[in-house]
């Protein structure tokens, strides 16, 4: 086991609604950390549409995925939350009353006094291509994240995609690799144009190699991949030598462990009660999109409303001895000072 990292909150998921949720955490002195299973902040509204516009934020007559998660980052900058990216919390186990060990798929353990589910929809798991066989290569030679970029120092890596992530890495590890090539299945990139540009430069001065076409099998033995067969465009078949694969297929949502925690289901969803919006199990709580109860409605606004009802009865397990007498931001001193409000 490795050390014990101890907070006294785990926040699931590093969307709008967790984020928020550690504003109102910290106005009440209580400690957050995050685990998400992205490799960036911001959930939905950062992976699947960063540029699209929102326009039902109070206030806020119209902000992109990616300017309304900066706003929710900078706002919980006064309270210095921990976060753990490209992780997938596993276990939940209880050890008191309310206390709980969390352990990730990399073998962090967590223990705190709450945990907040924020999951949206679940976790975000990456698509499986449509290859016979992948599964027996997967986390050996086949990766759908990268988690570790030394671990791909000279190898032949076969990375699989057209967009932000499949060129992002391929400019990434293209100094560690011994050799990268990119395939996708056409000349033409969702990718940002920069990192398009950089990429046709690299293949220019013969640095890396593009390929045009789909992998339609693997070979190799023991999990060890030895190479990669491709049908081009034009249906000619060849082979491609690779140690290791990275496909970047997109990402789906799947509920994921959060099934094997010991709370409560209802048609995939978390049901809670609404003074709290805590499950079944007492400590622990779900707000945004994974949860439900009569009347909900699935809005980043909604959530925000149970982050800031459950931080009160958050409170009650962290600080069981204190009373907590609810204050305004704008009146309050002593919670401007928290935020460095002069």
């Amino acid at each position: 086991m490795s050390d014990v990292i101890k907070t006294d909150v785990l926040i699931i998921g590093a969307g709008p609604c967790g984020l928020f949720a550690a504003f109102e955490l910290g106005l009440l002195d209580m400690k957050a950390h995050f685990v998400d299973i992205l490799d960036k902040v911001g959930g939905q509204c950062a992976e699947l549409y960063p540029e699209k516009p929102i326009y039902d934020i109070p206030g806020i007559p119209q902000v992109s995925g990616q300017g309304l998660t900066e706003a929710l980052m900078e706002q919980i900058k006064p309270f210095h939350p921990t976060f753990h990216l490209g992780e997938m919390v596993e276990t939940v186990e209880k050890i008191g009353d309310p206390a709980f060990r969390c352990t990730t798929d990399t073998g962090k353990v967590f223990e705190c006094k709450v945990v907040v589910i924020a999951a949206g929809g679940g976790s975000f798991q990456p698509k499986r291509p449509p290859v016979p066989g992948i599964e027996a290569y997967e986390g050996t030679s086949v990766h759908y994240a990268v988690r570790k970029m030394e671990n791909f120092r000279d190898k032949n890596v076969l990375i699989v995609g057209g967009g932000d992530s499949a060129l992002d890495w391929t400019l990434n590890l293209h100094p560690l690799a011994k050799r990268v090539t990119l395939l996708h299945r056409r000349d033409d990139f969702r990718a940002a144009p920069h990192s398009v540009e950089q990429m046709r430069a690299l293949v220019a001065d013969g640095k890396m190699d593009l390929r045009l076409g789909q992998v339609t099998a693997l070979s190799g033995a023991d999990g060890q991949l030895t190479g990669a067969t491709v049908k081009g465009n034009d249906n000619n078949v060849s082979e491609i030598a690779c140690d290791t694969m990275l496909p970047f297929f997109g990402l789906t949502m799947k509920l994921g462990p959060v099934a094997n925690w010991g709370i409560a289901l209802e048609n995939n969803l978390v049901p809670v009660e609404t003074s709290a919006f805590e499950t079944n199990v007492p400590g622990v709580f779900a707000i945004g999109d994974i949860n439900t109860y009569p009347g909900k409605i699935k809005l980043i606004l909604c959530g925000f409303h149970e982050g800031a009802l459950m931080s009160q009865k958050a409170h009650r397990y962290v600080y069981p001895e204190k009373r907590l007498v609810f204050q305004y931001t704008t009146s309050s001193s002593s919670l401007q000072k928290k935020l460095g409000v002069n």
